[in-house]
């Protein structure tokens, strides 16, 4: 296994793998070949497997473009939108003061 895949956490590469059969079967049900496919990517039609096997060695670049042609770049663009961000949201929650103190009134110092 080239060092990349064996420096992955297991959790990520299942997600490649499935964001590359999900991506096939995007361009399968639009009715695009393979050929037709990776020359609109300007890739080879090895490359445009290796995206759809979830090869993590393939640029985003090429990815991003299939996403755009499949007309997915929206979903791409928010991926990690902060509205979507769970944990984010959680731990801004967390940070949040449990009392909010008022200020004190300013008093005239007597001489």
């Amino acid at each position: 296994m080239p060092p990349l895949i064996d420096s992955m956490p297991l959790p990520a590469k299942r997600a490649l793998k499935k964001l590359g059969r999900d991506l096939a079967l995007a361009r399968r049900k639009r009715g695009i070949g393979t050929l037709d496919m990776a020359a609109r990517l300007f890739v080879s039609r090895d490359t445009l497997w290796r995206l759809e096997r979830g090869d993590p060695a393939v640029a985003v670049g090429t990815l991003v473009t299939a996403a755009f042609i499949l007309q997915l770049h929206d979903r791409v663009a928010n991926l990690a939108a902060p509205a979507s961000d769970e944990l984010g949201l959680s731990l801004d929650e967390r940070r949040l003061p449990q009392r909010i103190h008022r200020p004190k009134p300013n008093r005239a110092k007597r001489h």
